[in-house]
């Protein structure tokens, strides 16, 4: 028996591109527009969610049949919130410096919509298998567009890539500002992140006719 069926490969494909939790569903902007004025800051974000997403499909997965309805929102927010914890104890623990440029924008993935919708579309009425697919194929579109954002923005805004110079020294005006080029400070401020999530929207869209019609 094959490991992944059609329908499994498809709840982890179809976020990355038709049904994309932020280019399609408009969701997790938030977060989008806050932390990708660096490389580094958003693959953080983007592994985090992978974590808490991933994770949180599978416990409330496996609760499911024992929430009582009337508190499943509560229980949903003290399962990420454990989750969330536990991403923002790591990371002081190992990237102290990158933990405090996130700061509160971690702690703001507990209310991050695309999780909380996941938990209450997906996995409150689906399997663990599934359910742990459906959040790793979710956590990835939204971080794949995060990851895009956040290299634009600051091979642009900065000229450097993970904080290393790609473009050449602006003081020394080596590489590509020996022959004038000036980095757009622009792009590090957040409306421009939304002009950038605009443009891979437009894309997107300009790709499947069919999402226009549907949308």
């Amino acid at each position: 028996m094959a490991l992944l069926t059609k329908k499994d490969t498809k709840l982890i494909l179809d976020p990355l591109a038709d049904n994309n939790p932020i280019t399609i569903q408009v969701l997790g902007i938030c977060s989008a527009l806050a932390i990708t004025a660096e490389l580094n800051a958003s693959i953080v974000m983007a592994v985090s969610v992978l974590f808490v997403l991933g994770l949180g499909n599978v416990v409330i997965s496996l609760m499911r049949n024992i929430i009582p309805s009337k508190i499943r929102i509560i229980v949903q927010l003290v399962v990420v919130a454990a989750l969330v914890i536990i991403v923002d104890q790591v990371l002081k623990a190992f990237a102290y410096e990158l933990s405090k440029t996130l700061a509160v924008f971690v702690g703001l993935i507990i209310t991050n919509c695309i999780i909380m919708g996941r938990f209450e579309a997906f996995a409150l009425g689906n399997g663990v298998w599934r359910s742990f697919l459906d959040g790793i194929g979710n956590a990835a579109g939204y971080g794949i567009i995060l990851i895009i954002v956040g290299f634009f923005r600051e091979l642009l805004g900065s000229g450097t890539l993970l904080g290393i110079p790609v473009l050449g020294n602006p003081i020394d005006k080596t590489g590509l500002y020996s022959i004038g080029y000036e980095n757009n400070g622009f792009m590090l401020l957040s409306p421009m992140a939304l002009i950038v999530v605009g443009i891979l929207i437009w894309i997107q869209r300009s790709r499947n006719k069919a999402l226009i019609e549907e949308n």
